[in-house]
């Protein structure tokens, strides 16, 4: 089966509906899938629920779908410095269901690996845990956090073989592997697609069982923070 198309709308085509469940990586404005994010905007498609650590920021990522009133829910670990996330969770337009980092990453593989759900001691007695099943274990309290299924996963990677076997470069390697594997399709864009039999097998970091089509492209590779120090 040929996994490469030629542009990200040609890999969506298809895939996307009205209020699908959308599981995407990225961290901050690292390793973010931003030409498959592009798509979805220009695609018009609504009501989306986005599993992913943040939103980006207002004009990239999937801020760029908040500003389009594309998304109807996030489950998240971190929602600063997006000034409409916050302007349309205070006014009651989008839902917003908090995870830890760690819980939401963990939620992420446990789906891609068939687990229905884990105990974890993270966020016990916080709002986090309210409404959830308690348990002890060696006296202590876990609460239960479901695996996370996605409609649909979009990924970032550095460099991809025309199987789907993914690498993934230095901290863009961070939700991405996860929200990869939760996907019932996974779709991944990379800088670069690569002859089969290229990749060293042991620097592959998701295996392209997960992966069901790939786009090649050009991207921004935006930094959230510059440092400049003065000359001497």
């Amino acid at each position: 089966m040929d996994k490469v198309f030629g542009s990200a709308a040609e890999a969506l085509d298809g895939l996307l509906r009205d209020g699908m469940f959308i599981a995407a990586g990225g961290f901050g404005l690292c390793g973010i899938p931003e030409l498959l994010l592009n798509a979805i905007r220009e695609a018009g498609t609504k009501d989306l629920t986005f599993a992913s650590n943040n939103a980006g920021v207002d004009d990239f990522g999937i801020g760029i779908l908040l500003q389009t009133r594309q998304v109807r829910k996030m489950i998240s670990s971190y929602v600063g410095e997006n000034a409409e996330f916050m302007r349309q969770y205070l006014s009651g337009e989008l839902e917003l269901e908090f995870n830890p980092q760690g819980t939401l990453a963990e939620r992420m593989r446990a789906g891609g690996c068939g687990i229905p759900g884990f105990y974890t001691k993270t966020g016990v007695g916080t709002l986090v845990a309210e409404g959830k099943e308690h348990k002890e274990f060696d006296g202590e309290t876990y609460i239960l956090e479901r695996g996370l299924v996605a409609d649909l996963s979009i990924v970032k990677a550095w460099k991809a073989d025309d199987t789907g076997n993914l690498v993934f470069r230095k901290t863009a390697r961070n939700f991405n592997p996860p929200a990869a594997m939760c996907g019932k399709v996974c779709v991944a864009e990379v800088e670069e697609i690569v002859p089969r039999g290229a990749l060293d097998p042991d620097t592959i970091h998701l295996p392209g069982i997960y992966v069901h089509r790939l786009i090649q492209g050009a991207h921004e590779k935006r930094i959230e923070q510059r440092t400049t120090r003065p000359a001497a």
